[in-house]
């Protein structure tokens, strides 16, 4: 089986994570960071807002059973892609609205997602969702993973 990855920031990572954990298809979906400067950035570092990391999520999938546009649909679902580096109560550059392609293919989709998204009427500002080339993506610490399944909470508010 072909498998390919993504990495989706779209503010706090543990919602983020339960809703991709949900949609058939995916093999996997981990809490993590990237986009930064640190190497192995801790969360506290990643929350001070110096690391440049955004909060992600690690989507592995098999493309023969879901859709990268499913994947962005469900991207797009999660968050208010308007915000500009917040979610909610959320604030500061580590919860931006990203998506960071794997492949060619997948920036296309992701552009043309987010183009359709922002001419959509549904918001009443523009999309500002970044897409940029996949880095290195740095596990987060292990009380993140499978956090709503771990604590029975359904909010990101800590």
């Amino acid at each position: 089986m072909a498998t390919e990855s993504v990495m989706f920031g779209a503010g706090c990572f543990w919602g983020v994570e339960h809703a991709f954990r949900q949609v058939p298809g995916v093999l996997d979906a981990v809490c993590g960071y990237s986009g930064g400067s640190t190497d192995d950035p801790s969360y506290e570092q990643v929350c001070s807002g110096a690391t440049g990391h955004a909060e992600v999520v690690h989507v592995e999938f098999d493309p023969s059973r879901v859709s990268f546009e499913k994947l962005l649909e469900t991207f797009f679902g999660c968050h208010k892609p308007t915000e500009l580096n917040r979610q909610g109560p959320d604030i500061g550059t580590q919860y931006r609205s990203a998506i960071f392609y794997s492949t060619e293919a997948q920036r296309e989709a992701s552009e043309q997602a987010k183009a359709s998204e922002d001419a959509s009427g549904k918001w009443n500002k523009p999309v500002v969702t970044e897409i940029v080339a996949a880095g290195p993506f740095h596990r987060a610490e292990e009380y993140h993973q499978r956090y709503f399944e771990k604590t029975g909470r359904m909010s990101c508010g800590i």
